[in-house]
């Protein structure tokens, strides 16, 4: 059986384990008739020309794990950012794990999808907020059809959550292949400021599939920083769908950090409703072997006074491939608008490749836009300089290629997680760089 018709035939299944009475449940079913009519994507779509899911949806894949397996913090304190105080909302193989989190209800709502899809007390937000941004394609569809389990997150007005928020996800090699399909809500009322880390890890290497879908709400005044570490093995796929609308001078920045992982596609969509906003959203992809990472981009600004900045940045080495396929549209009434996007990549191996296409869609007469993208290599000049100061080859290489990707790692707010990022990246380059760490 293909995994369509195994998801399809499942959905029955999933609905006598959730509640029928929820008020999403007319929602899924309505997913799951958008996801059988359009099924996976494929290269014969523009948006897919670069990205097959061939070789990730030949797997069996579990769709509801069997067993569970316990994790002690030993097993996994490596993953966590331990250094500092946070909340955590940990999840293995799809299920909550208390013992492992750290939740609150104390004038904020750090909590589960589970229960802000069941408790009465959640409904209005549900009925506002849950699905209102994401789209309805057959990826997060399937999403939404399966919507039982993640992260719900609420800040109401005037808090500054003086903690992140951890979100992690482990899968422990429990089934022989498993798919997961978490669920995030992430709603930041007027005046508040979050910051959020999310990784998703693979503790063996049986072939694990993630379709993640991430609404976030940035109300009025609000900032939300969130951070995407992307460094799982080579025998897991990620697809994260990332969907953020923005109220009056309200501020969002994502940074997305992806270095493992066999298939990584990023969809990162923003939608400006309101003046003075700012989107912001960066990215460093260090990849090899034949490593695959695509980064789909959106920021619609609709109104005026409004500003967007992308910044990615690529390293690829061996057979690796990468994709940048990022859209600004600037409508008419989005006067004075201000939007940056670049894309630059350096190409290690001559195996590895990058196609990459920024797009501008401009409506407006009066606006400050531009885009652009570079494909080459290291500077030879800047080689030698490095080599006649008695820097060895491999540390000047590493050298050149922190600092073409320093300028989006300046821009994380977090020093423990901005640390934790530089030992990924030395580790990635197969260098000491001596940092003080």
């Amino acid at each position: 059986m293909e995994l369509k018709e195994k998801l399809v035939s499942s959905f029955m299944a999933f609905e006598n384990m959730v509640d029928i009475d929820s008020p999403v449940h007319d929602i899924r079913t309505e997913a799951i008739k958008t996801f059988e009519v359009e099924g996976f994507p494929t290269k014969r779509q523009e948006a897919w020309k670069y990205t097959s899911l061939n070789s990730v949806l030949k797997h069996d894949y579990s769709v509801f794990p069997k067993h569970e397996k316990a994790l002690e913090f030993k097993d996994v304190k490596k993953y966590f950012l331990h250094e500092i105080d946070s909340y955590k909302i940990i999840f293995i193989d799809g299920k909550y794990s208390s013992h492992l989190s750290q939740t609150t209800h104390d004038g904020i709502d750090v909590c589960l999808m589970s229960s802000a899809l069941t408790k009465p007390k959640y409904r209005l937000i549900i009925e506002n907020y849950f699905n209102k941004i994401a789209s309805k394609d057959g990826l997060s569809s399937l999403n939404t059809a399966f919507s039982a389990e993640g992260a719900y997150i609420h800040i109401p007005k005037n808090k500054l959550v003086e903690k992140p928020i951890q979100i992690l996800h482990f899968s422990t090699g429990n089934e022989s292949a498993l798919m997961l399909q978490p669920r995030n809500l992430v709603v930041v009322d007027e005046n508040s400021h979050v910051q959020i880390i999310e990784r998703h890890q693979s503790l063996t290497d049986n072939p694990i599939l993630t379709n993640s879908v991430t609404e976030i709400f940035a109300n009025k005044r609000a900032i939300v920083d969130y951070y995407k570490i992307q460094n799982d093995r080579s025998t897991a796929s990620l697809i994260d769908n990332t969907f953020i609308n923005q109220k009056q001078e309200s501020i969002a920045k994502v940074h997305t950090f992806s270095f493992g992982g066999k298939l990584t596609r990023n969809n990162l969509n923003y939608y400006q409703n309101g003046e003075r906003i700012d989107s912001t959203m960066k990215g460093i992809t260090i990849i090899g072997d034949k490593q695959h990472v695509d980064h789909n981009t959106l920021v619609h600004h609709i109104e005026p006074n409004c500003e967007s900045h992308q910044d990615y940045k690529g390293i690829f080495d061996d057979s690796a491939t990468g994709v940048f396929n990022g859209k600004v549209v600037v409508e008419k009434e989005a006067q004075k608008t201000n939007a940056f996007q670049a894309n630059n990549n350096v190409l290690i191996s001559d195996k590895a490749s990058i196609n990459t296409k920024p797009q501008l869609e401009i409506f407006a007469d009066d606006v400050k836009c531009s885009h652009g993208c570079t494909i080459g290599q290291l500077d030879e000049s800047a080689m030698f300089y490095l080599r006649s100061r008695g820097i060895p080859e491999k540390e000047a290489k590493a050298l050149l290629m922190f600092a073409f990707s320093n300028n989006v790692l300046d821009s994380v707010k977090i020093p423990v997680l901005k640390n934790r990022i530089t030992r990924i990246i030395a580790n990635k380059l197969g260098v000491d760089i001596g940092f003080d760490l």
